[in-house]
């Protein structure tokens, strides 16, 4: 997989056809399938919204890495594992009653609003615009995308174990 368009199927893929309370239902103390959905969700509008307010702004240059920003990116963009027992971004909780229509709707509003950002800023500001992740520092527009691949991969496995496909 390597584009956002296929994160629909990958995601929401293996809910389709299960009832609402196949969404809602997550072993003890983790998420629900719901929830995990606006989990991601969040972090995709999120960063669209982020890159979308700077259609405008001046050329960035990105800021120097700290070396746990170098560790996250390694783990993450090069293993393609997030460390057990880290807590999601505090902006990107879900909450906790989460249905399935608001978590789908949400989700594929998400996948568009970075449709819109590819539009309206590649390639021209391939290089140029920066947005800070939580852990990784700076990214550009192509590495949020790339960050939202990996992390969707490492969510649906989540979910594929939650309704046993």
């Amino acid at each position: 997989m390597k584009s956002l368009g296929e994160l629909p199927e990958l995601v929401l893929g293996p809910l389709r056809g299960r009832p609402d309370s196949d969404w809602e239902r997550g072993p003890a103390g983790k998420w629900t399938p719901a929830q995990i959905v606006e989990h991601l969700a969040l972090g995709l509008n999120l960063s669209a919204q982020t890159f979308l307010t700077r259609l405008n702004h001046a050329p960035m240059s990105r800021r120097r890495r700290t070396p746990a920003e170098q560790v996250a990116r390694f783990l993450i963009f090069g293993l393609r594992w997030f460390p057990p027992g880290r807590k999601a971004p505090e902006r990107t909780m879900p909450t906790q009653a989460i249905g399935r229509a608001k978590a789908e709707a949400h989700f594929l509003a998400g996948i568009e609003a970075w449709d819109q950002v590819d539009r309206a800023l590649l390639p021209e500001r391939r290089a140029n615009l920066f947005a800070k992740h939580p852990r990784m520092g700076d990214l550009t527009v192509e590495e949020w995308m790339r960050f939202h691949v990996i992390h969707a991969r490492h969510h649906a496995r989540q979910i594929r174990e939650r309704v046993g496909r």
